[in-house]
């Protein structure tokens, strides 16, 4: 399976437990099914420290802080509202192409925005010395942004293969060669979507808190459930959260519930999340355990939060990708958004992928990387110490044996 470079294998040791979390409280009482197992054969687990917590104290004030939470830091940000064949797309670009290089194109989940969803990962400081070298496109699904008028009544909210398709025009409209693109939840199906359906336009993918799995009735009843004695913003919550966040995690949820009711349109968000819970099953198959699979065709990061309500969904997943090009990074203490909660790990994963796939070979360590590799064991030997991209070759003997995981955990 394929991994990150070689620093990034120096910096990780062993030592990490898997763990199975609950499904939905609501969805799992309607269900009464127990957690299926997951036999992980060969499972390589790797764990690596954070400098510093970043759920609570003053990392929870700054992103109720309005102008850390919503406003983006730099000033060369640009909004444009680009016509597609399923209606505009409110999209915000920063810098321009590149030569070869691709864009950096995000997607957010829903009950969110750009700005809601991947400021305060795209605003980290390590980051930056990413972004500088990729333009960098955020779109908005159709009435989230923020100040977006309510859609007119009978107005049919974009299927998500219809929401896939609009994207071909953001690329053409800027000239694009390709994208690398980073979804969460709902915008991380999308973005897969478009990988299927246009995959000579994606050269990467990160997949945060992807769920594969179409509604069925059981969970179609719960979420109805869950509509009539909850409001929206909660709804949504319970999406984007663990139980456990939402119970110990006050500040974080509430400062989410506040900013999903006020910035985000309820109208149009109501008809995004209606949507998004008709979904189908996302057409992909490991290649060779059925006829014709179909599957993604770039490298894959898959990321998920060892406190995250999607756990099971990303674990699916990554059972139905192609090993050799597929990373699964199960990030420790970062719940649903860890982009949120965990930039640092998150950015210092990214730049990895990136290495992994031939670019920013010379980019210097991030201070996370070298506070880990100044307390470095031996035990591990390599071969110079250049950056260089790092192939996983431990064999897969049989089409059922599941892949080895990489879990980033503390």
């Amino acid at each position: 399976m394929r991994v990150m470079t070689l620093p990034a294998l120096l910096a990780w040791r062993e030592g990490a437990q898997w763990t199975a979390l609950p499904a939905h409280e609501l969805t799992a009482t309607l269900r009464g099914l127990l957690l299926h197992d997951v036999t992980m054969a060969g499972l390589q687990e790797l764990r690596f420290p954070e400098e510093k917590p970043l759920l609570r104290g003053q990392d929870v004030a700054e992103l109720e802080n309005s102008d850390t939470f919503l406003l983006a830091v730099d000033t060369d940000w640009k909004e444009h509202d680009i016509e597609t064949p399923y209606g505009l797309l409110h999209v915000v670009i920063r810098g321009s192409p590149k030569g070869n290089r691709p864009a950096i194109l995000t997607y957010h989940d829903v009950g969110l925005n750009h700005k809601l969803c991947f400021n305060t990962f795209f605003n980290f400081e390590d980051m930056q010395e990413i972004t500088k070298h990729f333009v960098v496109c955020h779109v908005d699904a159709p009435g989230q942004q923020v100040g977006a008028s309510q859609f007119p009544q009978g107005y049919q909210f974009p299927s998500l293969e219809q929401l896939a398709a609009m994207l071909p025009s953001v690329v053409q409209h800027f000239g694009f060669k390709y994208v690398i693109g980073i979804g969460v939840g709902a915008g991380a199906y999308v973005l897969a979507k478009f990988a299927l359906i246009f995959p000579d336009l994606v050269e990467g993918l990160v997949l945060m808190n992807i769920d594969p799995n179409g509604k069925g009735w059981i969970d179609w009843a719960a979420t109805k459930l869950s509509g009539l004695t909850s409001t929206l913003p909660d709804t949504v919550l319970s999406h984007l959260f663990s139980q456990e966040e939402l119970v110990n995690n006050t500040e974080l949820v509430q400062s989410y519930r506040q900013q999903i009711g006020n910035v985000v349109n309820q109208a149009n968000l109501q008809l995004f999340w209606n949507m998004y819970n008709s979904r189908r099953d996302l057409d992909i198959n490991r290649p060779g355990t059925v006829p014709n699979a179909k599957t993604l065709r770039c490298p894959v990061m898959l990321v998920v939060g060892d406190n995250a309500p999607a756990e099971d969904g990303v674990v699916e997943c990554n059972s139905k990708l192609d090993p050799t090009t597929t990373t699964f990074l199960k990030m420790a203490d970062s719940g649903g958004l860890p982009q949120v909660t965990q930039p640092g790990k998150l950015t210092e994963a990214f730049k990895y992928f990136l290495q992994g796939m031939g670019y920013m070979p010379s980019a210097s360590m991030t201070r996370l990387a070298r506070s880990r590799t100044a307390s470095l064991t031996s035990a591990s030997s390599v071969d110079g110490s250049r950056p260089q991209a790092c192939t996983h070759s431990e064999s897969s003997e049989g089409l059922g044996q599941v892949n080895h995981t990489m879990e980033v955990s503390c």
